[in-house]
C-alpha cells in the first residue's frame, strides 16, 4: 500500500467507523465460529499497524506479522508484541509454531498469489483449527480506494471459494457484511468518479457522523450466523483443512 494510507490508518483505526465495526464483526466471528479451545494461539497475518492485536489478544496468545517497514514498528509500539518481517507465501516468520486461530483482515486481496499464500498458512494450523479471512466484495465496486490501497482484486463468495479450494481448505463458513451501508458506498463511489475527487474512502467524517456509521455496521454482528445477506461490501470466510469441520 502507500505510505500515506499506512499513515493514516495507524492515525484513524482506533475510533474510525470502519475500523471499529470490523473488529466486532472479526470479534462476534471468532466468538461463533472459532471453536477455540483453552489457551488458544492466535496469528494474525499482515496486521498491519496493529489495530486488531489487542481485540484478539482477549481470546489467547496472539503472533503477528507484517510486510512494510514502519507499519510493522507501529504496530510493535502499540500491542508491545515483536512484530517480525513476514510476506507471503514465501517468508512464514515465528518457526513452526501451530496456531489454532490464523486470521487474515483485508490482506488477502493484496497478494498476487493467494491460494498459495493459505495454502501456507493452513500448513500452520493446528489440529481443530481455522482461518479466518475478510475481503472486500465485488470486482463492480472497484474504485480509486482499490487502486490506492494496490489490491489485485476483488472477491464474491463463489471465488473466495475457489481460492481456498485451490489451498486445500473448505470454506465452513462465508458471509457479505457490511451491507446496510452500501447503497452509500455506491453513490459515494459514482460521485467521486464524476467529480474526479480524490478524497479517500477512509477519511475521517465529522464525529457525529463516525459515530452514526459505526452503529450502522457494527449492529450487523448481531446477524452473523442468524441471517446470510445476500451482499455486502466485504465478504467473512472461515476456512478450515478438509476434515476438520464440527
Amino acid at each position: 500500500m502507500d505510505r500515506a494510507v499506512y499513515d493514516r490508518m495507524s492515525e484513524i483505526e482506533a475510533d474510525h467507523w470502519w475500523f471499529s465495526a470490523r473488529r466486532d464483526i472479526i470479534r462476534r466471528t471468532i466468538e461463533r465460529y472459532g471453536n477455540l479451545p483453552p489457551e488458544p494461539r492466535l496469528l494474525e497475518a499482515g496486521c498491519g499497524t496493529g489495530g486488531n492485536l489487542e481485540m484478539l489478544a482477549t481470546f489467547g496468545d496472539v503472533d503477528a506479522f507484517e510486510f512494510d517497514d514502519a507499519a510493522r514498528e507501529i504496530a510493535a509500539e502499540k500491542s508491545g508484541l515483536d512484530i517480525p518481517f513476514g510476506a507471503l507465501p514465501e517468508h512464514m516468520p515465528h518457526g513452526s509454531t501451530g496456531y489454532n486461530m490464523i486470521g487474515l483482515f483485508d490482506v488477502l486481496e493484496h497478494i498476487e498469489d493467494d491460494a498459495g499464500s493459505l495454502a501456507a498458512l493452513a500448513g500452520r494450523l493446528r489440529p481443530g483449527g481455522r482461518i479466518l479471512v475478510t475481503v472486500p466484495a465485488f470486482k463492480w465496486l472497484w474504485s480509486q480506494h482499490d487502486d490506492r490501497h494496490h489490491h489485485f482484486r476483488r472477491y464474491s463468495r463463489a471465488t473466495l471459494g475457489q481460492a481456498a479450494n485451490d489451498a486445500g481448505l473448505t470454506v465452513e463458513h462465508s458471509f457479505y457484511f457490511n451491507t446496510l451501508l452500501l447503497p452509500v458506498a455506491i453513490t459515494t463511489r459514482g460521485w467521486k468518479s464524476i467529480t474526479q475527487s480524490n478524497t479517500p474512502d477512509d477519511s475521517m467524517p465529522a464525529a457525529w457522523l463516525n459515530t452514526a456509521l459505526y452503529r450502522i455496521f457494527a449492529s450487523e454482528r448481531h446477524l452473523i450466523g442468524r441471517l446470510s445477506l445476500p451482499v455486502g461490501l466485504s465478504i467473512c470466510g472461515v476456512m478450515t483443512p478438509p476434515g476438520a469441520q464440527t
